[in-house]
């Protein structure tokens, strides 16, 4: 195992290799809880979601070990499954059966465009600022997402209000105290301790309440059992001829950006933290990890979830001294026990995971210290992308719109070289997404 793994080269052994795996996976569990709760409001049964989610999760981070021996772990990833729900399925109409059909088409392309090295290209077209932009704004959508869940924000008068003190936003505020408090402590898997705590409080204050009377119902409810078997009720329930069809172009790209920038940012930044570079300081095995991402999507939509991509997180095993795939392929089979316990996770509330979006949101926003502020061809573009993606609740608006700006303010300023052919086709692309739109 270790000539496999090649650990004396890396400069690591077993047992560090296992202890970065747990903390890798405590640091990202929270998503096999959060992932079901946000796709299932597209009308995807809860169990069948969890399942596809924990399924994925552990098949793509184990594949990440063994095929490209590096310390990353996947999951379905948080802004993607935003997308999904609140822009595909809620906001364009789209049933679920055909974004899950978006999903795998996105995985197909995204396989190609790695084969023939067409994303190499791809990667340096796409303005660094808009990528920092569209990572916050989405950030800023997940937070405004969270908000929303438990009514602490509304419509009003104006666009949005403040929704008023209730038992339900007194536990949301408290809920965000506690996971502030666990994550600006570094407590690994503060997250998932932050949902835990929180559903406890949730389920303690309905008994009193209910009993009391001051609670017409309970906010979380004691389930009737704690493990059953896995539900297939979304695996291989996607509709692929609907997502092939002309409307879903802008959808499809959008899928493919957001998890192709997300994951090169993702090996980017967490190969220089764990000093996993080759002599030309670029990430080592780039090409297997984008392959094994690409697979991830994929298999995404097969098993009934959102696109799966490689998480930030993963530096935190790195931190540990992670350096193989050992350590993914830890953090992957410890994802497999908890397709059992659908119906104990059910339980969990709003109030208890919408605090984890906010900090979700408050991590994501970090990209914005990256943005050169003070050059306004630069800033403008990246301000549009981000403020429109919450603002439109749409993903896609605020990326289309940031490349569009950015291209035109570019050109009447006679900054061509800034500009690229790859650029331009991209925004072409984005053109004929808003004509099929509206």
């Amino acid at each position: 195992m270790r000539k496999f793994f090649k650990m004396d080269e890396r400069g690591t052994d077993t047992r560090t290799e296992i202890i970065a795996g747990i903390t890798t996976f405590l640091t990202m569990a929270y998503i096999i809880i959060v992932n079901p709760m946000i796709l299932s409001k597209t009308g995807m049964d809860f169990a069948g979601v969890l399942f596809a989610t924990v399924l994925i999760s552990s098949l793509s981070s184990i594949l990440m070990g063994l095929y490209a021996n590096l310390p990353y772990a996947l999951a379905p990833g948080m802004g993607i499954n935003a997308f999904f729900t609140f822009t595909l399925v809620l906001g364009m109409g789209v049933s679920w059966q055909t974004a899950l059909g978006a999903v795998f088409v996105s995985g197909i392309i995204f396989i190609l465009l790695t084969i023939t090295k067409v994303r190499t290209w791809i990667v340096y077209a796409i303005p660094a600022s808009l990528r920092y932009a569209v990572a916050a704004g989405i950030g800023l959508f997940l937070a405004l997402i969270g908000l929303a869940e438990v009514g602490f924000i509304k419509n009003g008068a104006t666009i949005v209000s403040f929704g008023g003190f209730n038992p339900q936003t007194l536990l949301f505020l408290l809920g965000l105290i506690i996971a502030g408090i666990l994550v600006s402590t570094r407590i690994k898997g503060a997250l998932l301790l932050s949902i835990v705590i929180n559903s406890i409080i949730a389920i303690i204050v309905s008994l009193i309440g209910v009993n009391a009377g001051w609670l017409q119902e309970p906010i979380a409810r004691v389930p009737q059992k704690i493990v059953e078997m896995p539900s297939l009720s979304v695996f291989f329930k996607l509709d692929i001829a609907g997502a092939l069809k002309w409307g879903m172009i802008g959808p499809v790209f959008t899928l493919l950006f957001t998890d192709m920038f997300d994951s090169i940012s993702t090996f980017l930044g967490v190969a220089q933290v764990g000093g996993l570079l080759d002599e030309n300081g670029q990430p080592i095995n780039v090409d297997k990890a984008l392959m094994v991402d690409a697979l991830g999507t994929t298999f995404s939509g097969l098993f009934g979830t959102s696109s799966a991509t490689t998480y930030i997180e993963s530096a935190a095993g790195v931190e540990e001294g992670g350096r193989t795939g050992l350590t993914a392929v830890v953090a992957g089979l410890l994802f497999l026990p908890f397709m059992f316990f659908s119906p104990l996770l059910s339980l969990v509330p709003a109030v208890a995971t919408s605090p984890v979006l906010l900090m979700v949101g408050v991590f994501m926003a970090q990209a914005l210290r990256n943005i050169d502020w003070k050059a306004m061809d630069e800033a403008i573009p990246a301000f549009v992308a981000f403020i429109l993606i919450p603002l439109t609740y749409s993903i896609t608006q605020g990326i289309i719109w940031g490349f569009l700006t950015y291209t035109l303010i570019k050109l009447f300023l006679g900054k061509w070289k800034d500009l690229n052919v790859t650029l331009i086709v991209i925004d072409i692309f984005a053109v004929l997404a808003l004509i099929l739109m509206f």
